[in-house]
C-alpha cells in the first residue's frame, strides 16, 4: 500500500512509518523539515509539506492509497506572542478538517487522523480549554467528511511514551535527564495521573484501522492508568535510581499548565472493548517501553553509561 504519514518525522509518525515500512508497505514521509541523519526515517521518501500552509496540491496526494496524519499543534507550537485562542482556531479546528477535504477531493481512499484523548475523555475541560475545544472541533469535522468512497476515522490516545532511533524529542527527553539524574531540579512526583498508551501499542491500532476502521468513527483508545508516582518511578528506576516519592506542588517538568483536569487529580479513562479488539492493540506495555525502548536509546543518544 501506497501509505503517506504527515508528521512522519516525528515520534508518533515515525514508529508508525518504520513499522509499516518493514511490513511491505511504500511509505512516504511528510513534514515541514526532513528527519534528522540520526534516524533511519531520513532514508525515506520525504514531501515537504505545512498543511497549516495549504501549501500542496490535491494532485499531489491523489497517489496515495492511505494518508495517516500524526500532526497537529499544542502549546509548544506557538510562536512568541502568538493569542492562544486565534491559533489554536486556526492551526486546528480549521486547517485540518481543510486538509483532510483535500485529501477527499484528491481521491484517498483511507485516511486516519490520530488526535487527542482530551475531547472523549474528558469533555467537561474543552469549554475552557482553546487546544482540547480545538481538536474536538477538528475530530468532529474530519470525521463527518467519511463517505463510502472516503473511509476517514479517528484514533485518539492518552500520553505517548516511546522512542525512534537516533530522534530526540522535545516531550520526553526533558523526563529522560530528569530520571537520569542529569539536572539539579528537586526530586519528587506529583500527585495525581493520567492514561498512557506507548508508541508500539498505537502504531497496532493505526495496522488494525487500516484493514478494519470504519468510516467516520472517533476510537477513544488507551493502554494503562498510572499515577505520576508510577510513571516517574518506573523512569528513575530504569536508570538504576530511587523512586520519587509523591510532593502536593508545581513539578519542574509534569508542569501544572500539562496537567489540564488540575494537579492532584487524575485523568483515568477504559477504552471500549469492541473497539480494543477491533484495532488490535497491545496492553500492559508503559514499562516495557521504558526499559527496552526509551532509557536504552537515550543512554545510546547521549552517551550516558
Amino acid at each position: 500500500m501506497k501509505i503517506l504519514i504527515v508528521g512522519g518525522t516525528g515520534m508518533v509518525g515515525g514508529h508508525a512509518a518504520l513499522r509499516l515500512h518493514d511490513k511491505g508497505h511504500e511509505v512516504t514521509l511528510a513534514s515541514r523539515k526532513p528527519a534528522p541523519v540520526t534516524t533511519p526515517l531520513c532514508e525515506m521518501e520525504f514531501v515537504k509539506l505545512n498543511y497549516i500552509e495549504d501549501d500542496i496540491p490535491a494532485s499531489a496526494l491523489a497517489r496515495f492509497e492511505a494518508v495517516i496524519f500524526c500532526a497537529g499543534q499544542d502549546a509548544r507550537h506557538m510562536p512568541v506572542g502568538a493569542a492562544e485562542e486565534s491559533y489554536m482556531w486556526r492551526t486546528n479546528a480549521v486547517a485540518l478538517p481543510a486538509f483532510f477535504a483535500k485529501l477527499r477531493e484528491a481521491g484517498v481512499s483511507t485516511a486516519i487522523y490520530i488526535g487527542t484523548f482530551y475531547p472523549q475523555a474528558a469533555p467537561y475541560l474543552a469549554p475552557n480549554n482553546h487546544y482540547i475545544r480545538s481538536r474536538k472541533l477538528a475530530d468532529e469535522a474530519i470525521c463527518a467528511l467519511a463517505t463510502d468512497k472516503f473511509r476517514v476515522f479517528s484514533i485518539n490516545p492518552p500520553w505517548l511514551p516511546g522512542a525512534v532511533e537516533g530522534l530526540s524529542t522535545i516531550l520526553w527527553d526533558p523526563y529522560l535527564r530528569y530520571a537520569a539524574g542529569m539536572t539539579d531540579l528537586p526530586i519528587f512526583a506529583p500527585p495525581g495521573g493520567v492514561a498512557y498508551m506507548s508508541c508500539d501499542s498505537v502504531t497496532d491500532a493505526i495496522e488494525g484501522g487500516l484493514e478494519r476502521g470504519q468510516a467516520g468513527a472517533s476510537y477513544l483508545v488507551n493502554d494503562e492508568n498510572l499515577t505520576f508516582e508510577t510513571f516517574l518511578g518506573a523512569l528513575f528506576e530504569a536508570f538504576g535510581n530511587p523512586a520519587p516519592k509523591v510532593e502536593n506542588h508545581e513539578h519542574p517538568i509534569i508542569i501544572d499548565l500539562a496537567i489540564a483536569w488540575g494537579r492532584g487529580n487524575s485523568l483515568f479513562y477504559e477504552a471500549d472493548p469492541q473497539e480494543a479488539a477491533l484495532l488490535g492493540y497491545r496492553r500492559g506495555d508503559i514499562v516495557r517501553t521504558i526499559k527496552e525502548e526509551m532509557v536504552p536509546e537515550f543512554r545510546r543518544r547521549t552517551g550516558l553509561r
